[in-house]
């Protein structure tokens, strides 16, 4: 079931893919972004693209918020893994395949430090005693969507609560 995108998400759904004078800890707001591709002389249609893709995928996996959680599951009808979220968004969006494999995923992209995450980025944590056991996607603010474990459900968590950012274990880049 698709659920429409909340205010609150709208404002998740930032972009630091253009020059800005916001801090690095603090994404542009995506108004801001656009207003800045549409008014910048360098490559204006390279950075428009970069900002539909980012917004399309945060607003694609937000809508998914409530699906069941469903060990090798890989679309909204039968319920999602981790793996099998990113996967389905990132295709749904971007027409990117992906592994079905959280491990797999963290090998594609470029490496991209904490300190400098961005929107749509993927985030890693270890959660089964093995790096990179589980995959979630970045949407700002310490916050990242995923599909959490058996009996949970697509949901939104803060990197900062002592569980997660005792097991995080990096993150990858996929847009540009």
């Amino acid at each position: 079931m698709r659920k429409t995108l909340p205010a609150l998400c709208i404002a998740l759904a930032c972009c630091c893919g253009a020059a800005s004078a916001a801090p690095a800890d603090e994404p542009l707001p995506l108004q801001a972004a656009v207003s800045l591709a549409e008014a910048s002389p360098a490559a204006p249609s390279l950075i428009s693209r970069a900002v539909d893709g980012v917004e399309a995928t945060l607003e694609e996996a937000l809508n998914y918020l409530g699906i069941r959680y469903r060990r090798g599951g890989s679309s909204p009808e039968t319920g999602f893994d981790c793996s099998g979220f990113v996967r389905y968004v990132y295709n749904e969006t971007l027409g990117l395949v992906l592994p079905h494999n959280a491990k797999a995923i963290s090998q594609t992209g470029e490496k991209v430090d904490r300190h400098e995450l961005k929107p749509g980025d993927l985030v890693f944590f270890n959660t089964m005693r093995r790096a990179f056991s589980h995959v979630g996607i970045y949407l700002g603010n310490n916050l990242f969507v995923h599909a959490p474990r058996a009996g949970g459900r697509v949901r939104i968590e803060d990197m900062n609560e002592s569980y997660w950012r005792r097991r995080y274990n990096g993150a990858r880049r996929l847009l540009p």
